[in-house]
């Protein structure tokens, strides 16, 4: 049984529709759909991803591991800049690794990358001028993701402070949050990847 109060909660949640992050966001893969829906990049039997930095440029990379290898996203243009098929058996998962890491590849070979995802790990659910993510499932087992700037769901009125971007609704949820720079958002299922990105010099993520 739940609450008056906890219901009210759940039904304000599941009464919202999903509609676009609100500025300085935008959705990397192009356009939203006519429904709100950020697009997306397929990524087949997706794992987990994890965040990584151009040692040139600065731009934020975003990591991906599959069944079908790793790939390295551009996280500012989307577009996909290293693959690699066929990993090492040690290295094609991170769960062989004790800090959930797979090495990178193309301008980040050489590092370890953080992976988040089926096999555990973690995002950063905050960004440090005060954008945060909450993922909720009021209707299990569909996620629903959250963003949020200046107030929160509990006290403000949909759009106002909280954002509904993402419904997981065809795929197994992944994973969900910020780069360490705060300039990126990522949402991963088990067959897409989706990102936003914001313009400039973003603060450091907690």
């Amino acid at each position: 049984m739940i609450s008056s109060y906890q219901r009210g909660l759940r039904d304000r949640l599941l009464a919202a529709p999903v509609v676009p992050a609100p500025e300085p966001w935008r959705p990397v893969f192009g356009a939203y759909t006519a429904n709100g829906h950020p697009p997306c990049a397929a990524v087949g039997g997706l794992l987990g991803i994890g965040f990584a930095v151009h040692p040139e440029s600065g731009r934020d990379l975003v990591m991906v591991v599959s069944h079908d290898g790793h790939g390295l996203f551009d996280a500012v243009t989307g577009e996909r800049i290293a693959r690699d098929r066929d990993p090492d058996v040690e290295d094609g998962t991170p769960d062989a690794a004790a800090d959930l890491t797979c090495p990178g590849l193309g301008p980040v070979a050489g590092t370890r990358v953080h992976i988040a995802g089926v096999y555990g790990g973690g995002l950063h659910l905050g960004t440090g001028d005060g954008w945060t993510l909450a993922v909720e499932t009021p209707e299990w087992p569909e996620e629903r993701v959250l963003l949020e700037h200046g107030g929160r769901f509990y006290s403000t009125p949909h759009e106002e402070g909280w954002w509904h971007v993402f419904h997981s609704t065809w795929s197994t949820f992944r994973t969900a949050g910020f780069s360490p720079t705060g300039r990126t958002l990522a949402v991963a299922t088990s067959s897409d990847l989706t990102l936003w990105t914001r313009d400039g010099d973003g603060p450091t993520a907690r």
